[in-house]
């Protein structure tokens, strides 16, 4: 099912694009939210919402932050969707938090509110969120990584990039799930940075970005140049961590583990700039999240979640070309079939 979404989705793209980013059809309108238009995940995210809008005749605007955390233009755009009088909004929130009080307020004036790839903060203030379960992301790849260094593990100095100092709940639950996968107490599994393990040797943020990932690695050496093990909050971010260790020739030394599976992602775990990866699917999130729009203003009916679990879990896979016993994973070949960006 996934494979045919895919292949559906990106037949429609070319007739998104035509219409310049806007199935024009009256009637149904919808906007997508993202938290910038640059990183690729979020490229392919707008994809798939612009093919299955063109597909469903859906009449979509697309908006994005300036950069990662732009909480502010986030508020705007869904300002912008009430006063066009849409029927819902596809939205990955760039503070979890604070943007339920702008949810709400669209809520209230009669529309349905998806969250996509991160959960708001509580996650019922979505109507639904559909989303890679970034849980089970960061346990793979904290197993994986523990898998991987065997009886190190118990001595291995830890370090967290994680994205923004609000916490989203993407940030929370990647980093929560890598430490519960690796054998760490995470303490509070709502809160970055409050477990106590020794071999932890701290966090900083990167905004989700090669510099912010570079100038986090070396803030982190400068605690302790023994670090042996890093944990990315995604691959752009990893990216940045192993040019900073290259540059001090510590980069046979580290581990970095990360999530998103996008395509220069998965070559970089090819090349073995990073070790493992989450891969998950934000073209299947978006494409998704517009027929839910359209259903619900065709219907009245809402999305539901997952059996099980509070979101609707459009996957992930743990791509390595280095398999660990006991933790399920695909190659980078197969994760370049699946990849994205």
């Amino acid at each position: 099912m996934k494979l045919n979404l895919l292949a559906a989705a990106s037949a429609a793209v070319v007739a998104g694009f035509m219409l310049a980013g806007s199935a024009q059809a009256a009637g149904v309108g919808a906007c997508l939210i993202t938290k910038t238009d640059t990183n690729p995940f979020f490229v392919k995210m707008k994809e798939g919402a612009q093919a299955k809008a063109a597909e469903l005749g859906v009449d979509l605007k697309t908006y994005a932050g300036k950069v990662d955390g732009d909480h502010d233009s986030q508020v705007a755009a869904i300002e912008s969707c009430i006063a066009d009088g849409a029927k819902g909004i596809l939205i990955a929130a760039s503070d979890t938090k604070a943007i339920v009080d702008s949810v709400k307020k669209a809520q209230a004036a009669g529309m349905v509110v998806i969250a996509l790839d991160t959960p708001l903060d509580p996650i019922d203030a979505a109507d639904a969120t559909f989303a890679t379960d970034n849980l089970e992301a960061g346990k793979l790849i904290g197993a994986w990584a523990a898998a991987t260094l065997g009886d190190k593990a118990k001595d291995a100095k830890i370090g967290f990039l994680d994205l923004t100092p609000s916490q989203p709940t993407v940030d929370v639950l990647r980093d929560q799930g890598f430490m519960i996968g690796f054998g760490i107490d995470p303490k509070d599994p709502n809160k970055i940075g409050d477990e106590d393990d020794p071999r932890i040797v701290g966090h900083d943020v990167t905004n989700g970005n090669e510099e912010g990932g570079r100038k986090a690695m070396e803030n982190l050496l400068q605690k302790d140049s023994g670090i042996t093990v890093i944990h990315t909050i995604n691959e752009p971010a990893a990216v940045g961590a192993y040019q900073a260790l290259k540059a001090v020739g510590l980069e046979s030394q580290v581990l970095i583990v990360s999530v998103d599976g996008g395509c220069p992602g998965v070559q970089a775990v090819a090349e073995g700039v990073i070790g493992a990866t989450s891969q998950q699917y934000p073209l299947m999130m978006a494409a998704y999240g517009i027929e839910a729009i359209k259903t619900w203003a065709d219907t009245g009916a809402k999305p539901k979640p997952t059996e099980g679990k509070a979101f609707f879990d459009t996957g992930v896979n743990l791509v390595t070309d280095k398999p660990a016993a006991g933790v399920p994973s695909i190659d980078t070949k197969e994760g370049t079939a699946k990849c994205w960006g």
